[in-house]
């Protein structure tokens, strides 16, 4: 989330302004629609969204709105924000609120939610039962809302607001419930923030991995085989392998240990581990095999937790360091399905360290080092960590309190320690324990997490794991979850993103493509990608019946960071004619020093071409 003077993007002014603009919108789309009925419109990263329900159009369908029905709703807000008006809060009884929202049955089913302690007032889970509910009004638009709002429509640019789009959206996130129309619009605190981030949003499309992952060959999704399960095609392939190598590399240099498990396992695994049910909504529906029933594998952990169990432990097996490129599988609404960066089949680089209590300290900054060795490796070095604590108030959170302050006084001592800053953020914790993340921001100022540490002492309690200390007694080992990359589909899809296609030259999949202009020079162009070959290069020739600058704008077009053009004299000299992707002519250069010097650039995993 954006940050505002250091604060938290739920206290900013900007979280106020755009939850105010959110009613403001409600109170447009009420003026013009006065039959739609209200569901909920709370801020989100980088805008703010409100969901509606229109009724029924002439054939029975659910009506929408058109894109001159946004026009006409922005145009509405414009001229009320230029009305000021006080945004006033106040609070009924859950009976008068019933009363008052009568012909409006989200709310109602809100205020039911409310009063019974299960949600609030934007329908995320809460903990609490309420005698009375929060109540906004302003003009005469009046809201169930908890806020916070700014004081009035005077702290509001009506030139720094835009709707950008409508999508249908089921209430509750059910789809077995209403699809109501939802609008999404950002506020800034003026033009010029506004025009830059409409600026971004244009860019963003421009770099959409699903619009490249099509032109560039690396992945595609078939309506056959399912939504959200990629198909890796063969340039996709190569990059996703390139970097799992280069992870693996970096495992076994710090002492890793490769294991495989299935993709399935004994709903019982789930049930202790405490995966199943807390993680229920989101997973398959059990297999029944053999009078027993299965679950398509959710997580790894439990399975590594077996591979330690495997065998008995003493103190001098650890840390034992386990680590799986390993495919798991979440039920994910095809409405919220997105290319790679939302799938339902993704792997993990998941790793388990098992640690005695002493060697906790020193296993996590490990870990911590190798994060950051992957970011370096990527050109990724704007970045933050966050410290994820369980947020006492909720039920989600599994184990004692005394397990919790020890986990998260861990993380925070090997922070310290290496000097590292992080921000606090409560409720960001998993189930079982606390975790620093990594927050990578990219070049659009987008932010994504991306590697992430979670410190466990719950896990090896659930399934009592055990190793013989040096006193011949058992003791407790401590569990570290890792995943530098986090999924491997969404880290792709990122990196697409990021680097909008053309990737540095260790990770492209194809890095050099040899152009012979004529058929004459197709021998030595062979020639030549064979001997690029030979040292681990990864090229291509173009030998199709086209000409040469087509043959070169295509290979820009693709992304190739090298085109090596071939004729008669770079034959004759035993040479290549280098071409770059930003349409660079460096031209003619020894073979052996293009090699020299594309190696030395994959080895270094430079940026640089």
């Amino acid at each position: 989330m954006a940050e505002e003077n250091n604060l938290p993007y739920q206290e900013s002014e900007l979280y106020r302004v755009r939850h105010s603009v959110a009613h403001v919108m409600a109170e447009a789309v009420l003026a013009l629609f006065p039959e739609a009925r209200l569901a909920i419109g709370p801020p989100i990263e980088d805008g703010f969204y409100y969901d509606f329900d229109l009724g029924l159009d002439e054939a029975g369908r659910p009506r929408t709105f058109s894109p001159e029905d946004l026009e006409a709703i922005e145009q509405r807000m414009k001229e009320l924000l230029k009305q000021e008006a006080r945004f006033e809060r106040s609070t009924k009884t859950v009976e008068e609120a019933r009363r008052f929202f009568a012909g409006q049955p989200y709310k109602l089913e809100l205020i039911e939610e409310l009063a019974a302690g299960r949600l609030d007032e934007n329908g995320n889970p809460t903990a609490e039962p309420v005698q009375e509910v929060g109540i906004y009004q302003h003009r005469n638009f009046v809201d169930l809302c908890r806020g916070p709002h700014v004081p009035s429509t005077r702290f509001i640019k009506a030139n720094a607001v835009k709707l950008l789009r409508t999508s249908g959206a089921y209430w509750r996130g059910d789809e077995k419930r209403p699809q109501l129309q939802r609008i999404y619009g950002t506020a800034w605190h003026n033009k010029t923030e506004l025009d830059e981030y409409l600026k971004r949003l244009d860019e963003a499309r421009a770099r959409d991995h699903r619009r490249l992952g099509k032109e560039l060959g690396l992945f595609h999704i078939s309506p056959l085989v399912g939504s959200g399960l990629p198909l890796w095609l063969p340039k996709g392939a190569i990059l996703r392998e390139t970097l799992e190598n280069f992870l693996r590399k970096a495992q076994l240099e710090r002492g890793y240990l490769p294991v495989i498990t299935p993709h399935i396992g004994k709903l019982e695994l789930y049930i202790t581990s405490g995966h199943y049910p807390y993680y229920k909504a989101s997973q398959y529906t059990p297999i029944d095999v053999d009078e027993e029933k299965f679950l398509l594998k959710p997580m790894n952990c439990p399975h590594h937790i077996e591979i330690y169990r495997s065998s008995p432990r003493s103190y001098r097996d650890l840390p034992l360091r386990l680590a799986e490129f390993g495919t798991v599988y979440r039920y994910e609404q095809s409405g919220e399905l997105t290319g790679l960066t939302r799938v339902r089949g993704f792997t993990v680089d998941d790793s388990h360290l098992f640690v005695t209590p002493e060697q906790l300290e020193d296993e996590f900054i490990n870990v911590v080092n190798l994060i950051q060795h992957v970011f370096d490796a990527m050109g990724f070095h704007d970045y933050r960590a966050r410290l994820g604590t369980n947020d006492p108030t909720s039920d989600k959170y599994a184990g004692v309190p005394e397990m919790w302050e020890r986990g998260i006084n861990a993380i925070r001592q090997a922070a310290d320690r290496v000097g590292m800053r992080y921000s606090v953020e409560v409720g960001e914790a998993a189930f079982y324990g606390p975790k620093l993340d990594f927050i990578f921001r990219d070049v659009l100022k987008r932010e994504w997490q991306l590697g992430t540490v979670q410190v466990d002492f719950l896990l090896p309690e659930r399934f009592g794991l055990e190793y013989t200390g040096e006193d011949g007694r058992p003791h407790r080992p401590v569990m570290i979850h890792r995943a530098p990359f986090g999924s491997m589909e969404r880290f792709v899809g990122i990196l697409i993103e990021h680097f909008n296609g053309a990737f540095p030259l260790w990770l492209a999949p194809v890095q050099a493509v040899v152009i012979p202009i004529t058929d004459n020079h197709l021998a030595y162009a062979r020639q030549v990608a064979a001997e690029l070959r030979t040292d681990g290069l990864r090229v291509e020739v173009d030998d199709s019946n086209t000409r040469m600058n087509a043959k070169i704008r295509q290979a820009q077009l693709q992304k190739v960071p090298y085109m090596l053009v071939i004729g008669d004299r770079e034959m004759e000299g035993g040479q290549v004619a280098v071409r770059t992707r930003n349409n660079e002519d460096r031209g003619a250069t020894p073979v052996a020093e293009f090699k020299e010097r594309a190696l030395h650039l994959v080895t270094t995993k430079s940026m640089d071409l």
